[in-house]
């Protein structure tokens, strides 16, 4: 897909990630940006190539209305999303699991539902839907939040094959920890926003199904492929150790 021109609409688009995709979608040339989020007023850019559009992606009649405001969109990015950071067995885990995959799963279904039809009335365009390293393995200290972008993976999946008839490219975009609020207490190596929004241009421009945003989820891509064992015994041993730390 040509970046130049395209009118997008990026979920989540008030911050960290979300803004850098807005922001690289206007230095790569979009013609319009309708930036969603659930206060308009903490969208702050005097871009007249951006619109701001009030956007909660867990509410049907705000997801509908939008497709009906932005009904020139070509690209989507399903970019919002939520971390609860539960095991799966902690107190307070059912809760944690029922609104990460609210945002993370049914909203990306629910965002590509409505703007499915859009995409193809306007030439198919693309969707974008960001996923994470932990698509392909479970953390067990941030467990629930894995199995809600597992899910979106698998809804990724489907909507690509579904959508091919009318020429809609979806694109998984996975990556390690970002540098943005989200992941502002992990003392780990994180990726900048803005590198993780220009890869995932450049994915779309060369028609890829998945793009690995960073070193991380390049590493990650091949443990999964040639040692998933070896891979759940690292993840146990780092369990062990936290239930250790812990119980000291």
């Amino acid at each position: 897909m040509e970046i130049n021109n395209c009118i997008a609409l990026v979920t989540g688009a008030n911050r960290g990630l979300g803004k850098a995709y807005v922001d690289a979608l206007l230095a790569a040339g979009a013609s319009k940006v309708y930036a969603g989020a659930r206060d308009i007023g903490s969208i702050a850019t005097a871009n007249d190539r951006v619109i701001a559009v009030r956007l909660d992606v867990t509410c049907e009649d705000q997801v509908r209305s939008a497709a009906q405001r932005c009904n020139d969109v070509t690209l989507l990015i399903n970019n919002a999303g939520i971390m609860k950071s539960s095991p799966m067995l902690a107190e307070g885990s059912e809760e944690a699991l029922r609104a990460e995959m609210e945002v993370n799963a049914f909203g990306v279904l629910r965002m590509a539902r409505a703007f499915a039809p859009v995409l193809s009335k306007n030439g198919g365009g693309a969707i974008v839907n960001m996923l994470s390293v932990v698509s392909w393995f479970v953390n067990p200290g941030n467990a629930t939040y894995c199995a809600s972008k597992y899910a979106a993976l698998a809804v990724t999946d489907a909507l690509r094959i579904q959508l091919k008839a009318q020429g809609t490219q979806v694109v998984a975009v996975h990556a390690g920890y970002i540098d943005t609020d989200m992941a502002a207490g992990v003392n780990s190596p994180k990726v900048s926003a803005q590198q993780v929004a220009a890869r995932t241009l450049d994915g779309l421009r060369e028609g890829k199904n998945s793009v690995h945003a960073d070193q991380r989820s390049e590493e990650v891509w091949q443990k999964v492929k040639t040692d998933p064992e070896g891979l759940h015994a690292r993840l146990q041993e780092a369990w062990d150790r936290l239930v250790e730390a812990k119980g000291d």
